[in-house]
Formats: C-alpha cells, sequence, structure tokens
C-alpha cells in the first residue's frame, strides 16, 4: 500500500475518532441533562481581555456574570467575584462579566471603563450593548452568574446576590476536574451584605421604566411622558413613592430638572442604605443637597458620597453613576434631595 494512502486513512480514522467522541459527549451532556454555554455574540467592547471566546476555553472553569455597573446588587457582589479571580485563577478559572446596560449612559465605553477602574476589576469584561449574549443564554436578571466546566457545559447557575459559600463550592468542584489542588484551598470569609430585612423596593424615575411596574410619581397627574411639569406637593407623602417639586422633564430612563431654581426630590423610605443612580448633563458638576426628616443629614447617617460644608450634607454628581446618599440604622425615614441646577438628572433609587 502506498504512504500517501496510509496517511489518508489514518487522517479519516482520527475523524471519524473525533466525531463519534463529540456525538458521544453530546449524548452524556443531554443524559445527564447538561446544557452547553452559548457563545458570547454581538460584543461591541472588550476590558481587561482581546476578543475573548467560551469555545477557546475549553479546558478551563469559566464564569459568566451578567452585571450593570449602576446596579448596587451587582455592585454587593463585586468583592466577592475579585476574590475568587485571584484564589483561582491560577488553578483554571476565568471569569468574563458580561456588561449588559440596563440605562443609555451605561453604553458608553468610557463609563463601564471608569466603573472598571473604581472596583478594581481585573478579570475579563465584555460589551453586551445589544443584548444578544444576553437573549443567547435566556437572561433577565443582574446579577446572574453561569459556571461553565472545562469541557464547556453549564453546571450550576445563581440569579441575584448572596449563597457565595455555595458558589465558590462548585468553582472548587468542577476546577478539582482539572486541578486537585483547588479542594485544598480555604473557602472565603468575605462578609455577605445582601440585605437580610424587609426594603423599600426598587423605584424608578424614568416613564418607561416606572409605568409598567405600576411606579408612577405621587404628584398629581404624575409622569407626562416628554412633557415638563411644575410639580407641587400637598402635604402628606405615601411612603415608597418619589414626589417632585419644581420643574422636571419626563424622559423614558429618567427624570430631569428643567431651571436653575429649586428642584426636589422626597421620598419615604425603609432602608438602612439608600443609593441614587444620578448624572450630570452637559460635564457640569451638580451639587445636590441631602436631607433627612427635614434636616441636614449628619455624619453617622451619610453615605459615602455625602460631602459637608458647615452644617450643610450634600453629594456632588459629576458622572452617571450610583451615589451612596444614607447609611445609617435600619428604620422608616423621610428623604429630600433638592437641587438649583438644571443639568441634574436621576433614573432609580435603591436600597440596602
Amino acid at each position: 500500500m502506498k504512504k500517501n494512502n496510509i496517511i489518508l486513512i489514518l487522517v479519516l480514522l482520527l475523524l471519524v475518532i473525533i466525531i463519534t467522541y463529540r456525538e458521544m459527549s453530546r449524548e452524556m451532556a443531554k443524559k445527564e441533562g447538561l446544557q452547553k454555554a452559548p457563545e458570547l455574540t454581538g460584543i461591541s467592547g472588550y476590558f481587561n481581555t482581546e476578543n475573548i471566546k467560551i469555545s477557546d476555553l475549553k479546558g478551563k472553569v469559566v464564569l459568566v456574570d451578567f452585571w450593570t455597573y449602576s446596579c448596587i446588587n451587582c455592585i454587593r457582589t463585586l468583592p466577592h467575584l475579585i476574590e475568587w479571580d485571584k484564589k483561582y485563577r491560577d488553578m483554571g478559572l476565568v471569569i468574563i462579566g458580561v456588561h449588559t446596560p440596563e440605562f443609555d449612559f451605561e453604553k458608553k465605553y468610557e463609563n463601564v471603563q471608569d466603573a472598571i477602574d473604581r472596583h478594581w476589576i481585573e478579570y475579563a469584561i465584555v460589551q453586551d450593548n445589544d443584548y444578544k449574549t444576553w437573549n443567547a443564554y435566556s437572561n433577565r436578571f443582574w446579577p446572574h452568574k453561569y459556571l461553565i466546566d472545562h469541557k464547556g457545559n453549564i453546571r450550576y447557575d445563581h440569579i441575584g446576590e448572596g449563597e457565595y459559600e455555595e458558589t465558590e463550592k462548585k468553582i472548587q468542584e468542577l476546577l478539582m476536574e482539572i486541578d486537585k489542588k483547588a479542594g485544598d484551598v480555604s473557602i472565603s470569609k468575605l462578609e455577605d451584605n445582601t440585605p437580610k430585612v424587609r426594603t423599600t423596593s426598587e423605584l424608578y424615575a424614568g416613564f418607561g421604566f416606572a409605568l409598567p411596574r405600576g411606579q408612577n410619581i405621587g404628584n398629581k397627574g404624575g409622569l407626562q411622558s416628554g412633557n415638563v411639569v411644575d410639580y407641587k406637593t400637598e402635604g402628606d407623602f405615601k411612603k415608597d413613592v418619589i414626589y417632585l417639586e419644581g420643574k422636571w422633564r419626563s424622559n423614558e430612563d429618567n427624570l430631569r430638572a428643567q431651571d436653575n431654581r429649586s428642584a426636589s426630590i422626597i421620598l419615604g423610605f425603609t432602608a438602612n442604605n439608600v443609593n441614587l443612580v444620578a448624572d450630570s448633563l452637559n460635564d457640569k458638576p451638580v451639587k445636590v443637597d441631602v436631607l433627612i426628616n427635614g434636616d441636614y443629614i449628619d455624619e453617622t447617617q451619610a453615605g459615602s458620597d455625602v460631602e459637608f460644608d458647615g452644617k450643610r450634607s450634600y453629594i456632588t454628581v459629576d458622572k452617571p453613576r450610583l451615589y451612596n446618599l444614607f447609611n445609617g440604622y435600619y428604620g422608616t425615614y423621610l428623604l429630600k434631595l433638592r437641587t438649583d441646577s438644571k443639568d441634574f438628572a436621576f433614573n432609580a433609587f435603591t436600597f440596602g
């Protein structure tokens, strides 16, 4: 038999073996109820990486984390992801943060880069601005973690915050399939900041987000899509409802102050931590006074973004992000935010 014929037969046999192995793997995965991890698709930007693909990571354990940078639930998970990246990267763990934006400003590359720098994230982040990877995973939540084994199968997923010990044990379990040393690593002891008490639910400002959720403002006439309204208040404030004073424009994903006179937001809430997703338009920093129960907030209750000038307490809104307003004892309070700048806009309140 000629040498060329022998080589051809060997190549054909190799192809048959590869195809048979793939089919057997698929059948085994089906029997075990496993799903092949969808590929990253529609990615418009990369951070800490270049053109990363899940299909190129066979032999690794991959953690895909859907997040968006102004989401407080996502922010509270970041220390755990950063810790796992440091502990297990050299053992074969690859973390990919899929940044799928909720608000328009979260689509901007420079805003995502700023958040990555602010939180000291070193693992790979990709931008999923058109929700193509989100839809490929049939995802509906921020945050949502998927663990993919070294064969490319989804073996675990977790929605929301918490269950960090369970998730880390699953990381170790999958890593032990490729590196037994992973089982010798102690479980992290980072604090779990998932709220343990009932708080006011997330409240949206833009009509496209608030109205479908039944979250209209408390003022007479409510949100009026695309219009400017000079809002008045009439005394009593229902808890967990946003009220406005002054002129505001109702936009799809935010409310924007409309003149350089006083405009205010009033909100009764129950929580020990309050955050505001806000922006200063036209690149002009905006000062927003922060008052609790009718007085300027004091240092014992002030969130990490609150500043002081004598008795005055305020935040400086200079870029689109989440600002921490209140960090005090759990209870029910009346918050008032006041500004005299038409460059101020806000998207949502979140609580902890």
